[in-house]
């Protein structure tokens, strides 16, 4: 009995001198599977902490359009070259484009792409993350908002409603028609942050004056035609975003709907989980190759951040710690990307610049 005891013990100890030997952030994989990298838990908090406070229908559609950075820098740049666009003529306008309904969608929000766009080192890596751990990603925002409720600086107001149910707690807008982008200060909004090596990043909305309010509110924003592609919707329980392509109808009934119905894991009524495309990623590559192999794609130039070909796609580095949410990053490169990048600074001029753990002042 004793020998069998002492076998069970030194079985027990091997496997766990294995499981400590696998390299950190790697899971364990079957045969043939490529190992993938995955964030850790106060990087993840990190990167969702300048947007896990905003209203669930604008958080998911920031989620997808994170995975299409091009799209994304192409369609800030848009936006400022057609600003006059309105009703009728934006809706036609926007069907002619090729971008992601989420991308599309953040057209009624110029100051949210332009975020994405300055900090597009930050944009991928929050699509990075979002491809690779969606629950975990869900999971953060989760207990981001907690730690606000906590505080006593998330609550009802006359810009959003906060339900709680149970463990979940969600936020919409206060009306339909008018949605909020909140502005707020991670350092002081969740209150004391737990991981010094990942300060939080708070970006300001163009127009917004910082007081000495935890968390506040720019202007509202009337949705419009854009809004009509804003179909995804999250699934905290699931931990994922649920899409039905026939949601805001009403507010868009020219868009060719029988384009999205029945792709990926949508069923013919254009109901299911969201699925990532990889034909609107455009060539930007991918973190690592299990991502870029469950795609179909490569990770191209491993370890060249996509900034640094175009320095002002950074946007400026964060401040303290070893990698601060909108530094530059160490993500696979796209020239493409970059060279879009470098068309909209020069012809938009300055734009609103954030800066890492500077209190005060615009963003």
């Amino acid at each position: 009995m004793m020998k069998i005891k002492g076998m069970i013990m030194r079985l027990a100890g091997m496997f766990l001198v294995a499981l400590l030997a696998l390299p950190v952030g790697t899971s364990a994989q079957g045969p043939g599977e490529v190992p993938s990298k995955t964030f850790p838990r106060e990087q993840l908090d990190q990167l969702l902490s300048p947007v896990a406070l905003y209203p669930d229908s604008l958080l998911t559609q920031i989620l997808m359009a994170s995975t299409y950075p091009l799209e994304v820098v192409k369609a800030t740049n848009w936006v400022k070259q057609n600003k006059d666009l309105k009703g009728s003529a934006l809706t036609s306008a926007l069907e002619k484009q090729e971008w992601d309904p989420s991308v599309k969608s953040l057209v009624n929000f110029p100051q949210v792409l332009q975020m994405m766009s300055d900090r597009i080192d930050w944009t991928q890596k929050l699509g990075d993350a979002f491809l690779a751990q969606k629950k975990d990603v869900m999971d953060s925002v989760q207990r981001l908002r907690k730690q606000a409720y906590a505080q006593g600086n998330l609550k009802t107001s006359k810009e959003q409603k906060v339900v709680v149910e149970k463990e979940i707690i969600i936020i919409e807008p206060a009306s339909p028609q008018v949605v909020y982008v909140p502005a707020y200060n991670p350092t002081v909004v969740y209150g004391v942050w737990a991981y010094p090596a990942y300060p939080p990043y708070y970006y300001y909305p163009p127009g917004y004056a910082a007081g000495a309010a935890a968390f506040g509110f720019a202007s509202g924003v009337a949705v419009g035609a854009a809004w009509g592609y804003a179909w995804g919707h999250s699934d905290w329980h699931g931990g994922d975003v649920d899409i039905d392509v026939n949601r805001n109808a009403n507010i868009n009934r020219d868009i060719d709907r029988s384009k999205y119905e029945g792709k990926g894991k949508l069923d013919q009524s254009g109901k299911g989980s969201w699925q990532h495309d990889a034909g609107h990623r455009q060539g930007v590559a991918y973190r690592d190759n299990a991502t870029a192999q469950k795609f179909g794609q490569s990770t191209g130039h491993s370890g060249q951040s996509l900034a640094r070909k175009d320095p002002s796609a950074a946007g400026g580095s964060g401040r303290g710690g070893r990698d601060s949410a909108f530094s530059g990053g160490r993500q696979g490169g796209s020239e493409r990307l970059a060279s879009e990048r470098g068309k909209m600074s020069r012809s938009a001029g300055s734009a609103p610049r954030g800066g890492g753990g500077r209190k005060g002042g615009r963003r």
